[in-house]
């Protein structure tokens, strides 16, 4: 560190003072629920809403069945997404961008909190890591916005 640099939070503290939580969480496929957003995809809370006190979510999510449609248009209400492929790849469409966007494995998007998206394709091996701002945000579907029920 330069000697003129100032910290950006109070430190260093213990590890009982900090102000987020220390955590572990082994593997375990056991820790995968199918209950989510997508019926073809699992999830695994990797604890980082707990550990940041809501300030950030991160799931492993893998597919455990074939892709058979897109999602639909939709937004979050979040201000921070990101996607790390561990394995396979995912396409998206995004508004405002006249391409699709491909993500493959070791590639990672930050993809804006808030911009309207729609998975168009993914492979069936899929599996990432999503991160966002804050752990617990909503998920709001196009056409409902669009006709004013959003």
């Amino acid at each position: 560190m330069r000697a003129n640099a100032s910290p950006h939070f109070e430190g260093p503290l213990d590890l009982p003072n900090a102000r987020s939580r220390f955590n572990l969480l082994p593997f375990s496929d056991a820790d995968f629920e199918r209950e989510g957003p997508r019926a073809d995809v699992e999830y695994r809370n990797l604890g980082l809403d707990k550990a940041t006190g809501g300030r950030i979510g991160a799931k492993h999510i893998r597919a455990f069945k074939p892709f058979e449609r897109e999602t639909g248009w939709h937004w979050h209400d979040m201000t921070g997404h990101f996607v790390y492929v561990l394995k396979g790849w995912i396409t998206f469409r995004f508004e405002g961008i006249s391409e699709a966007v491909t993500v493959e494995a070791g590639a990672c998007l930050s993809q804006p909190g808030g911009v309207p998206h729609n998975v168009i394709a993914r492979s069936d091996d899929l599996e990432l890591i999503e991160i966002n701002l804050p752990a617990q945000f909503g998920t709001f579907d196009m056409d409902a916005h669009k006709a004013g029920v959003a």
